[in-house]
């Protein structure tokens, strides 16, 4: 009996130590507050590739950024990956991301694209266009969004609350451009010019301009996509009744927005997270988010979708994002004064 007990605690001793030396596999955390297809592909190819698996943690970008607040050093967050950079830059300013310094990050993302102190850097774009009615209007009567704000637009335009992100960091990018003041008169013109109080998302908007509830509207690119090439035959529909302008062609070039990511303050994985980032913005990656997504990739000349294709190439706007972040509070309460809800 004491022989076998003796051959017993061996093999026990025999399995601890195989199972101290067996790798761990590598996996790294993601807070993400996207939920699409494309991503769903590169993540398993990613995983694939390299054999490290990506826990997804989803919410909104708000939630996700107090989450990592309240967890702090305890945080299992490794990346952040959210849309706009307004909220990428809030995420810097509540010091939940670190800065890195990755030279092929750096070469994949053009710099306006990415924070200029290395904590977030862009993934993916998004224009945002004007959107008009084939029947209604000719795109000769387009030209910049400051047109949008004058009489001829009374009536005429739809658009989203001055709570969306995506129109704060529009204001904020014409604050930016033409100052404090020109952006409020802008704001209130615009506001005069609505066809109906603000309401829903981007689709809405163009679904206004389908039904002649408007005959313009300004919403991101990627948004379109998504109705061209829907299962739902009326959104289908809705897409075809409508045409893409890109504004300020002549001047400085349509406002821009990204999706990005950055590495989480107390990552516990970081290299491998910073890897996950180098592949993201890959020309191959790019390429993924645009056909699949429609997407412009960070190096908009390089779009190879054939829907992005088929509205033309454009000039977008050069300043560096980060401004989107620094200048939003100031948007919102000059929002609140132009009495945009």
């Amino acid at each position: 009996m004491i022989k076998n007990l003796k051959k017993n605690h061996f093999l026990l001793a025999s399995l601890l130590v195989l199972i101290a030396s067996a790798p761990i596999s590598a996996q790294i955390n993601l807070y993400t507050h996207r939920h699409y297809d494309s991503d769903k592909i590169l993540f398993e190819k990613f995983t694939k590739e390299t054999g490290i698996k990506i826990n997804v943690i989803k919410g909104s970008a708000d939630q996700l950024i107090q989450r990592m607040i309240s967890e702090g050093k305890n945080s299992p967050a490794d990346i952040l990956l959210t849309v706009d950079a307004g909220r990428l830059h809030r995420a810097k300013e509540a010091g939940v991301l670190q800065s890195i310094n990755s030279k092929t990050i750096n070469k994949n993302v053009p710099s306006e694209m990415r924070d200029p102190d290395g904590f977030w850097y862009g993934l993916t774009v998004r224009a945002r266009v004007i959107v008009y009615a084939k029947d209604r209007i000719n795109s000769n009567e387009l030209s910049t969004y400051e047109d949008l704000a004058t009489a001829k637009w009374k009536g005429k335009i739809a658009i989203r609350s001055s709570g969306n992100i995506y129109n704060q960091s529009l204001m904020a990018s014409l604050i930016e451009a033409n100052g404090s003041r020109r952006a409020l008169r802008w704001a209130i013109g615009v506001r005069k010019n609505m066809a109906r109080a603000p309401r829903g998302n981007d689709r809405d908007q163009v679904r206004a301009v389908a039904a002649g509830l408007a005959d313009i509207a300004v919403v991101n690119t990627y948004y379109l996509g998504i109705l061209a090439n829907s299962k739902e035959k009326k959104d289908r529909d809705v897409f075809n009744k409508v045409s893409v302008f890109f504004p300020n062609q002549n001047n400085r070039g349509t406002h821009i927005n990204i999706s990005g990511a950055g590495i989480a303050k107390y990552s516990k994985n970081k290299s491998d997270a910073i890897k996950f980032i180098e592949f993201l913005t890959s020309p191959e990656a790019q390429e993924t988010f645009g056909k699949v997504n429609y997407e412009y990739p960070l190096f908009i000349e390089n779009n190879k979708s054939d829907l992005l294709k088929s509205w033309g190439t454009f000039k977008a706007d050069k300043q560096n994002l980060s401004i989107l972040g620094i200048r939003n509070s100031e948007a919102v309460k000059l929002f609140d004064r132009a009495d945009w809800k």
